[in-house]
């Protein structure tokens, strides 16, 4: 999403730097901080020797092992602080962030900030020299350690006693109230402009340790790149795939889709048995995208498991060939995935955690209507897809079965969804939202910092 924008930014004629911990392309204006520690004189061996090490790796097992190793106990004091739980901010580079661009910048905006590049202690100084928005995809910055609490609401009162260490971002002992009183002590001391994709993550924030630090709110929805992600001859692309016509094709799509914790692949799996069940005659394809694995059969459906595509192209051929998107998840804010599902006019099947029931306008069904009254739902003129309780496989495979035997219904559906995806979900949109709202917090900070100079 930071690189989406980043470009957006680019091409509307505005200086836009992108700042990272590890650089993967050779543009110009990507810009990596500079952590890199002068090494003590263990530390320098342990360097020395691990990249002595690097020429053998490929030719002698467990040589990866030993160089991680290295690279632990090179900074012994780290090595500590890790093994005690507590959130490594240790990075000395983030205090030139003002100066990395060859342009003091008006405004700093922050994205994932538990990538190990960033140190969180810098907020304090940074927001009082130029307007910092933080723009949240998840939850660790309100909690002692994860990135999703899930049901845990320790978040609110001070976390430790944590039900879950191995949740991502995993520490190895439970320092999570130290961690958590950390971070409120550095928001306590922070002016931030505070952004999400869903208001159901603003609402978390109102309740959370960033809440004091906040000048100003704004929940701007992900945008998907419309240019890629866009209907298409769903017959013409299918034999592209090499998929038959005559089939019913569903699409998943994750980082790891069998190993991602956030995710339900189990849920998926059983719905997709269940549907394969009802409907014998029918041919079933399930296509897994972002998975390395063999082929195998769930009932009478056919599973392919499909490589992480890097070719954005590549994976809007998927979405253009499916008749459904399904999606089951533990824990999500604003899945980019569901929006390009929408944008390619693909109806979504997907589970109504976080902020999903902002993204898909759930269809209004009988056998749904008892279990989530709270959930806005929508006739077939204005429906985009179909919600379902987490975990829920009987309601899952329901609403899959569903869509599939009603082609009038998933046609509806699918018009609907590439109609509102252009209306709420495109890049350039979110882009212009951002910018706008920029402009709003450069004036509003001039008078700001012009008024505490003053002060001084």
């Amino acid at each position: 999403m930071a690189w989406s924008l980043f470009h957006a930014y680019r091409t509307r004629g505005h200086e836009s730097w992108l700042t990272v911990g590890r650089k993967y392309s050779d543009d110009p204006d990507v810009v990596v901080v500079p952590n890199q520690r002068q090494p003590s004189i263990w530390g320098g061996f342990c360097r020395g020797l691990q990249e002595q090490l690097k020429l053998f790796e490929e030719n002698m097992r467990g040589v990866w092992r030993v160089r991680g190793q290295l690279e632990a106990w090179s900074s012994p004091w780290r090595k500590m602080r890790r093994a005690l739980g507590v959130e490594d901010f240790d990075y000395p580079g983030t205090r030139q962030l003002l100066t990395l661009p060859p342009h003091r910048p008006d405004i700093v905006h922050c994205h994932n900030m538990h990538g190990g590049y960033f140190d969180l202690r810098i907020l304090r100084r940074l927001s009082h020299e130029v307007p910092v928005v933080l723009h949240l995809h998840d939850t660790w910055l309100l909690s002692g350690h994860c990135a999703y609490s899930l049901d845990c609401e320790r978040w609110k009162i001070g976390c430790g006693h944590c039900p879950d260490l191995t949740l991502y971002p995993a520490i190895e002992r439970d320092a999570t109230a130290y961690n958590w009183r950390r971070k409120r002590d550095i928001f306590s001391k922070s002016r931030l402009y505070v952004t999400t994709p869903a208001h159901w993550l603003m609402r978390k924030v109102e309740q959370s340790i960033l809440a004091p630090a906040i000048v100003k709110t704004r929940v701007i929805p992900n945008g998907g790149d419309l240019s890629i992600f866009h209907p298409a001859d769903r017959q013409r692309v299918r034999s592209e795939l090499g998929i038959a016509h005559n089939a019913k094709m569903l699409l998943f799509t994750a980082n790891g889709v069998l190993s991602n914790m956030w995710k339900d692949y189990a849920t998926l799996k059983a719905s997709v048995a269940k549907v394969a069940q009802r409907t014998q005659k029918q041919d079933l394809i399930f296509i897994a995208l972002g998975e390395e694995a063999p082929p195998e059969r769930i009932g009478q459906a056919e599973v392919r498991f499909v490589p992480f595509q890097k070719d954005r192209r590549a994976v809007a051929r998927y979405f253009q060939a499916a008749d459904l998107y399904v999606h089951a998840a533990r824990a999500e804010v604003s899945p980019l995935t569901i929006i390009e599902a929408l944008a390619c006019g693909t109806p979504v099947v997907a589970t109504a955690v976080g902020g999903i029931p902002e993204q898909v306008k759930g269809l209004e069904l009988p056998q749904f209507s008892l279990w989530n009254s709270g959930l806005n739902r929508y006739g077939v003129n204005e429906a985009t897809g179909v919600l379902v309780p987490g975990g829920d496989v009987q309601a899952m495979a329901a609403g899959i079965e569903q869509l599939l035997s009603d082609d009038f219904l998933r046609r509806c559906l699918g018009e609907n969804a590439a109609w509102d995806a252009a209306k709420r979900f495109d890049l350039q949109g979110q882009a212009d939202g951002f910018l706008a709202w920029y402009r709003e917090i450069v004036n509003d900070s001039a008078t700001t910092f012009s008024d505490e100079a003053r002060q001084m």
